[in-house]
């Protein structure tokens, strides 16, 4: 099942749209307790964890702890309720009146206390997706416990998002730190900005209708999703049918962005490549990529175009420079070859503040660019700051106004198409947080884009990709570009591993 990225008000309504089919929100909030305590029973079981505190707030949120409670109850643990703020929303009362009126028989089933006490396992239910600003009050001190019992050794589970995390933009300023969250439904955008608060993170299904609100929200790329759209080399390829690829770039002194971007594309399963470089760097590179081709840039239009003409694919950018030279030279390498292309780093910085001259040298192409969020700034002519505060939306502007796929290269990547699907790929670690490891993306991205039929696509399983072999490095410390090299085979390989029913998906921010 496909799992969506939403804000708190798009989850609203992708609640809101279930509600309209006849479905009561009071069920939806006994379907997302009643999963919520069967994950926590399947974590933390019976034998080994038989004390539990809940943390209830006054909305929905805190009726959700009440359904965990309850549950929690019938199994066997003695669970008591900190009621940080009475309940007040109809369906958190109805929650807790069920709660407790199951008890009758047994009255010590449920405790309710004013304080979280010294429990091993807590229950955040404090705040929900709608909450937002710093935490004020009875809250704010239930969660200044809850996060000294933490640091104490308590475990913590939060319902839908940590306490205090901001569900739309992960601003976390007083916020619970928790071990495991799990999400009802979706994913919101906090779990992927604010993931040191949030844990694991399992995103859990309660029904949720499959609307047009759905359906409009961002793709999440896991595992199976970019497995089940990367093509499969037949036994009977060769070097053509793998595709041939150029990479432009590495200018005076940067011979090891080019080096980067063709080790990443030979990872990734090109056929023939081409490295084009400064004349200088041309030595460097034909030791440190034997199995390449590799040539000087093109100096004239009979060269460029004899090089358009050998190639499939071409990336241009990585250590090309940035001057009226590398200007003149991607346009020239994008007139005489009307194939996709792959424009990164230097070739999307000289077009700053001009956007409209790289949408006509792109146009009915497919295209992927890479920009970060300072290149994407230049080109739309706005600040990194502002780039970073709509890193889910922004990118679409740039993908539209140029007919190309835009990889909107952060903690998460966004993948915008110019018919506006959108993709978030949450793979990846501070491993990846060095000097070129853009250029290895540049490098898996043109092999998928020669290979795939679907840009989109293909930068959303390259980037996928890309993080999942940092992750597969186990580490941040110790760990360099080469260790994720040669960790790609293994993520290219990987097992497509299945989910407990009920889940939709898990992320760690451990990784």
């Amino acid at each position: 099942m496909t799992v969506r990225i939403a804000t708190a008000a798009e989850s609203m309504e992708c609640e809101m749209a279930t509600v309209a089919t006849g479905i009561a929100s009071s069920t939806l909030m006994e379907r997302a307790g009643q999963a919520a305590a069967e994950a926590i029973v399947s974590r933390f079981p019976l034998g080994q964890w038989t004390q539990v505190t809940v943390a209830t707030g006054p909305g929905n949120n805190g009726g959700d702890g009440w359904i965990v409670a309850g549950f929690l109850a019938a199994r066997g643990y003695r669970v008591r309720v900190a009621e940080a703020v009475s309940a007040r929303s109809p369906d958190a009362i109805g929650a807790r009146d069920r709660a407790l009126a199951a008890c009758t028989d047994s009255p010590e089933s449920i405790v309710i206390e004013a304080t979280i006490g010294s429990s091993p396992l807590i229950v955040d239910a404090l705040l929900g997706t709608g909450s937002t600003g710093t935490p004020q009050g009875k809250i704010s001190a239930t969660i200044e416990s809850i996060n000294s019992a933490h640091a104490a050794g308590a475990s913590v589970v939060a319902l839908d998002v940590p306490s205090g995390v901001n569900a739309t933009n992960g601003s976390a300023d007083g916020a619970i730190r928790a071990d495991l969250t799990l999400a009802f439904g979706t994913l919101k955008r906090g779990h992927l900005t604010a993931r040191e608060f949030c844990g694991e993170v399992v995103a859990l299904d309660i029904g949720l209708t499959e609307s047009p609100a759905m359906a409009a929200l961002p793709t999440l790329i896991d595992i199976a999703w970019a497995q089940s759209h990367i093509p499969v080399i037949p036994w009977t390829a060769h070097k053509g049918t793998r595709k041939r690829l150029a990479v432009i770039g590495g200018g005076g002194g940067m011979a090891g962005a080019a080096l980067l971007a063709g080790r990443g594309a030979l990872r990734s399963g090109i056929g023939l490549l081409h490295l084009i470089v400064s004349r200088e760097n041309i030595g460097p590179l034909h030791a440190g990529v034997p199995q390449a081709l590799v040539s000087a840039w093109p100096e004239v239009a009979s060269e460029t175009a004899r090089v358009a003409g050998s190639s499939d694919v071409i990336a241009i950018g990585p250590g090309l420079g940035r001057s009226d030279a590398t200007r003149e030279l991607v346009e020239r390498v994008m007139l005489a070859f009307k194939g996709p292309v792959v424009l990164d780093a230097d070739a999307l910085n000289v077009f700053e503040n001009d956007a409209a001259s790289l949408a006509t040298l792109l146009k009915n192409r497919r295209a992927i660019l890479t920009p970060h969020p300072a290149e994407l700034g230049r080109l739309l002519g706005t600040s990194v700051d502002d780039v970073l505060s709509r890193r889910f939306d922004i990118g679409m502007e740039l993908a539209r106004s140029v007919g190309a796929v835009v990889l909107l290269k952060g903690t998460p990547t966004v993948v915008f198409a110019p018919g506006g699907e959108r993709y978030v790929i949450a793979s990846g670690t501070a491993a990846l947080a060095t000097g070129g490891s853009g250029d290895i993306l540049t490098g898996v991205c043109a092999t998928l884009l020669g290979q795939m039929g679907d840009a989109g696509e293909a930068a959303a399983c390259s980037a996928f990709v890309h993080g999942r072999a940092a992750e597969l490095c186990n580490g941040v410390r110790g760990i360099t570009l080469d260790d994720v090299l040669e960790a790609m085979p293994a993520a290219w390989n990987e097992d497509v591993p299945g989910l407990p029913a009920g889940v939709l998906a898990m992320l760690d921010a451990r990784k």
